[in-house]
């Protein structure tokens, strides 16, 4: 198969194309596929991150259908979704929203399922889901306060950043630390090797894109 293969991620986080540098992997066109995020009534947490990740993945190949210069291109799109038990933590963009999560979540364990979604050149679509289970210490009012202020929850499902400053209140975790930074690195790359996409190209050039 060609080495000049094409990815294109249906994504503008930067936490997600930084975690595809990590495994050496640059898309050839971020084109992020904004999507209705509400839940389902009923619909469990890991249901919802399946269904926006290909919801995400499809609109994006939509886009790309027509257009030559990403023909033959593999799109994957991901989504996280953080929830305690049943209930699904909104990505807060208002500061009552962070705060409404934070306190679910202090002193607690909770869920992040990360939905990936590839569609292959030959239009197959390939799905999984990965879990990681997350236990936060009991936070502080001073913590609350000041890690609000930080303004790093912005955007964020379930109002925060592991990678950030956030990290400190995280006292167990049990699975993979980038699922909960937006993107399963094993998981992603399995998903792609097995579909044929040459991850390992850049390696054996030093990391210089072909």
């Amino acid at each position: 198969m060609s080495v000049f293969q094409k990815l294109v991620l249906a994504s503008g986080s930067p936490r997600r194309i930084e975690l595809l540098g990590q495994a050496g992997i640059e898309p050839d066109r971020l084109l992020p596929a904004h999507v209705d995020e509400t839940p389902m009534r009923s619909e469990h947490p890991r249901s919802l991150a399946r269904r926006l990740s290909r919801s995400k993945a499809e609109k994006a190949h939509t886009v790309l259908r027509d257009k030559k210069e990403h023909e033959g291109a593999f799109v994957l799109a991901a989504d996280t979704v953080v929830a305690v038990g049943r209930q699904i933590m909104p990505k807060a963009e208002m500061l009552d929203e962070a705060s409404q999560c934070l306190r679910m979540l202090s002193g607690r364990a909770h869920r992040v399922f990360t939905g990936l979604c590839l569609i292959t050149p030959g239009d197959n679509v390939r799905q999984r889901v990965v879990e990681t289970r997350v236990r936060f210490k009991r936070i502080s009012p001073d913590e609350m306060e000041a890690y609000l202020a930080s303004g790093e929850w912005r955007g964020k499902a379930g109002g925060y950043a592991i990678q950030g400053l956030a990290g400190t209140f995280v006292v167990r975790l049990v699975g993979s630390y980038p699922n909960v930074v937006g993107l399963p690195l094993y998981e992603t790359v399995s998903l792609l090797t097995g579909e044929g996409f040459n991850v390992h190209i850049n390696w054996l050039s030093g990391g210089a894109r072909p």
